[in-house]
């Protein structure tokens, strides 16, 4: 049993791919994988695949196979997962403010 909450949930959301799926479902509320992997181009697919498979198995996502030729696939939030989005949201507000502060820092 984990014994800090903060990191029991960055296990579960930590990683470069996580959040920004998350996100993507959010705001498309059903993708398939090929979806998924044209709006992260610099995920290799064996990477999509395997962060696909620790977010289903932590319950943040829910995969759909449908039995057709060729097999389509899709992925949208489960409730689990739509309990992070305000705090995901959060966090993007957070890293906009970080990076504009950057950039003006810098310029």
């Amino acid at each position: 049993m984990p014994t800090c909450s903060v990191d029991y949930a960055f296990r579960r959301i930590g990683g470069k791919y996580k959040g920004r799926i998350l996100w993507y479902l959010h705001e498309h509320s059903i993708l398939r994988y090929g979806e998924l992997g044209r709006t992260m181009p610099d995920v290799t697919t064996k990477m999509l695949t395997q962060t696909l498979r620790e977010l289903e198995a932590d319950n943040l996502i829910s995969r759909k196979v449908y039995l057709e030729v060729p097999p389509k696939v899709e992925y949208t939030l489960t409730d689990v997962g739509k309990e992070l989005i305000p705090f995901i949201e959060y966090l993007k507000g957070w890293g906009e403010k970080q990076i504009e502060k950057e950039l003006v820092h810098h310029s």
